[in-house]
């Protein structure tokens, strides 16, 4: 289990990224959702030991992570949103690099991992393939393969199908799912549907601060009854804006839907919509731009 205590991190220009997160992550997948510039990178940035705290704690299992760092770094496999590689290297030579960085230095073990990490994301028929001429959703599976290196127990993917075809985004999250059986895995994202299709645990990070929290189900449930919906001409937005608490806006056939957040029906020609996580998250960032 992960245990964040009243983390908090300033940037040099003044810039507060997080400000007093308080989280706690079981074995599984957990997914954290927030819009850019939430703070999310920086959390993993401090989880996977790459930048220090300002303060506050982090621990895993028993693990202090910030005063130990190189203890976690020996059981983490991290893919960050942005990660390098020699794009004229082949998939198996640059795992089989990652290994010997990662400690493997036994030349047998270091062809059963490799060999088994490559089938494992299903990239054996293309190993011996330079990186250069892989596309976004290979990349990302072999993103995977190199933090599934020494069978990590805490693993961090952060924004992993950003820019994914949907048959690769598919792929790649069935991925995700198998691994996250037995690990504790962090899905950090701005894209509600991969949380939605993955994790039986959440939590929504916006301003620095974690607004809310707990499994997709509950939270859907908890806001059934309190979303309407309505169909309105495009230069009909701004009054209801003034009237009711929009909280998200779609064109639908040309014709512009609202979905807005009330106690009870608005009347006014809304009908009820059933409770969706896209509806949960759009609601929690407007209720955390009000109270900023």
């Amino acid at each position: 289990m992960l245990v964040i205590e009243n983390l908090t991190h300033v940037y040099s220009n003044g810039t507060k990224a997080l400000d007093g997160v308080n989280l706690t992550v079981p074995k599984g997948m957990f997914g954290l959702l927030g819009p850019n510039g939430a703070g999310k990178s920086t959390l993993m940035r401090s989880i996977a030991t790459l930048q220090t705290p300002t303060s506050g704690a982090i621990r895993f299992g028993e693990l202090d992570v910030i005063k130990e760092p190189e203890q976690l770094r020996r059981t983490l496999g991290y893919l960050p949103q942005d990660f390098g590689v020699y794009p004229r290297v082949s998939a198996y030579d640059m795992l089989d690099h990652m290994a010997i960085l990662k400690g493997i230095g036994n030349s047998r073990d270091r062809k059963q991992t490799v060999e088994a990490l490559l089938n494992q994301v299903n990239l054996w028929n293309v190993r011996k393939k330079a990186l250069a001429g892989f596309s976004g959703g290979m990349r990302q599976r072999f993103g995977i393969a190199q933090a599934l290196i020494g069978d990590p127990e805490l693993i961090i993917v952060d924004e992993p199908t950003a820019g994914l075809d949907p048959e690769e985004r598919a792929r790649f999250l069935n991925l995700l799912a198998e691994i996250g059986e037995n690990k504790v895995v962090i899905l950090s994202t701005h894209i509600v549907d991969d949380v939605a299709d993955l994790c039986p645990a959440m939590a929504i990070l916006a301003n620095g601060r974690i607004q809310l929290e707990g499994a997709p189900l509950e939270l859907m449930d908890r806001l059934r009854g309190h979303v309407w919906r309505r169909t309105i001409h495009k230069s009909e937005l701004k009054g209801y804006g003034e009237r009711y608490d929009i909280i998200a806006t779609r064109l639908f056939a040309g014709r512009t839907v609202i979905h807005v957040r009330a106690e009870n029906n608005p009347g006014d020609g809304f009908e009820p919509v059933e409770g969706r996580l896209e509806d949960v998250y759009l609601s929690t960032l407007s209720q955390s731009r009000r109270a900023a």
